[in-house]
């Protein structure tokens, strides 16, 4: 390990694989290592054996449930936004040809009791069972002004400026009830709680454009999905990484942060030798997650936990046509908390289960000392439970923004429903890192004669 490298990348999470492939497309010289023999750390999809080792490691797995390699069960439910950012990442960088994508075939959310289809168009929203005729007529009025709004025409602003006006003024002006604005702050906009409600509307306008554009993409719902689970994104970035010359060792257990007298980067040390690299990019459990470091220097704190709860289901959700995947919204008004309650469903469609398995992952943000409670409302939806498996995992945030000692630390993934909030902590540290934009080459797509 005499070599020296630009950078050393640390865990195999989407993130971290994200910028070692762009990283090194842009010519440095990358080593990545994880501690775990397979890809993906936190964001990792198990088969069957892998699942019960983690959550039950004195329990085999049942014979009735198949095949171990027909599962490939995500420890981190997201889906990806069609028009995101992610999309725009994976289709610049060409990581698509290493994946198949599958649509999610419903957005549903939980409204008094019930579980309905989120309206994404005027003709949905009129026809739409989460809305009165005259609140019908409102809701309308205000999907138009949103798809009729030009930044440089005032006359499509209707005397509302997105910079300045809270969106509760929004809301205000075209008369929508509470119930209303639960689904389209939660449901199209996809914010986690109600903070939104008191800032300027431009971010949540932007939010709605891109769930209404994402639906308008494929049709039934604004998400897609890659063929064998979610672990097949950080997997696909590692191929584009090796390709432009980056290393990767798995299995590499990390015995060492090396600083120098200043506390500025040195190197890491595995199996008693150490690598040297000018930066390190790394997941905050690699950094003491939580623990302090040698010196005594906090490197990451708690912010929060997550809730997660993995359920094998024999039968599709209730109330959902029977949907092989789908996601539903609890918002939190709903059922009296702060944070809302996502439930995620993929299945044997996406081939991540057996045939006649449906996956489906109910999690939220942890608000009190009995989080498994919290979520009964979700897992209430369900209907009976084969198998359940619940996580409960700190949020980890870095302390510093590692420009001071070459020390980047990347967030723990948090529960949003989609992957936008991973790739806003890609741009973050590319900033850092590299000392400018991430700015991504457009390639121009191959047409055949």
């Amino acid at each position: 390990m005499d070599e020296e490298y630009d950078v050393i990348v640390l865990g195999t999470g989407l993130t971290e694989c994200i910028l070692s492939g762009l990283l090194s497309v842009e010519g440095k010289k990358v080593l990545h290592m994880d501690r775990n023999d397979y890809y993906g750390g936190d964001s990792a999809s198990l088969n069957l054996t892998q699942l019960y080792r983690k959550f039950r490691p004195n329990q085999a797995p049942p014979a009735e449930l198949g095949r171990d390699r027909d599962y490939a069960v995500d420890l981190i439910p997201k889906f990806i936004i069609a028009s995101g950012e992610l999309t725009r990442i994976l289709v610049h960088t060409d990581v698509t040809r290493y994946l198949e994508f599958k649509q999610i075939a419903g957005s549903f959310v939980y409204r008094d009791g019930k579980i309905s289809k989120v309206p994404s168009t005027e003709m949905e929203a009129v026809k739409s069972p989460l809305m009165g005729l005259f609140e019908k007529r409102r809701a309308k009025k205000f999907f138009e002004f949103l798809q009729g709004w030009k930044d440089d025409d005032p006359t499509t602003h209707q005397g509302i400026d997105l910079d300045k006006d809270s969106m509760k003024t929004v809301y205000e002006k075209f008369g929508l009830e509470t119930g209303t604005q639960d689904f389209i702050g939660h449901a199209m906009a996809l914010y986690l709680d109600d903070d939104y409600i008191t800032k300027p509307a431009r971010p949540t306008y932007d939010r709605i454009v891109l769930y209404t554009s994402s639906m308008a993409r494929y049709g039934k719902s604004p998400y897609i999905y890659p063929l064998y689970g979610l672990g097949e994104l950080p997997q696909s970035f590692a191929r584009l990484s090796a390709i432009y010359g980056g290393t990767y060792m798995l299995d590499k257990p990390i015995d060492a942060i090396v600083t120098d007298a200043d506390g500025k980067f040195v190197g890491v040390t595995s199996g008693g030798e150490t690598v040297k690299a000018k930066q390190v990019i790394g997941d905050p459990s690699y950094f003491g997650a939580g623990s302090e470091s040698e010196g005594g220097k906090m490197r990451v704190v708690e912010v929060g936990k997550v809730v997660r709860a993995i359920c094998l289901l024999k039968h599709p959700i209730p109330g959902t046509d029977d949907s092989d995947s789908l996601q539903i919204i609890i918002p939190q008004n709903q059922v009296g908390r702060r944070n809302d309650i996502y439930i995620a469903m993929v299945s044997s469609t996406h081939n991540v289960c057996a045939k006649d398995i449906y996956v489906a992952i109910v999690s939220t943000i942890v608000e009190t000392d009995k989080a498994e409670l919290e979520i009964a409302p979700g897992l209430n939806l369900l209907g009976p439970i084969h198998e359940k498996f619940v996580s409960i995992s700190p949020l980890y945030a870095p302390t510093t923004s590692g420009e001071s000692d070459n020390i980047f630390i990347t967030r723990s993934y948090d529960a949003t429903s989609h992957f936008e909030t991973v790739v806003e902590d890609v741009q973050d540290i590319w900033k850092r890192v590299m000392g400018s934009d991430l700015v991504l080459k457009k390639r121009e797509v191959e047409v055949h004669e």
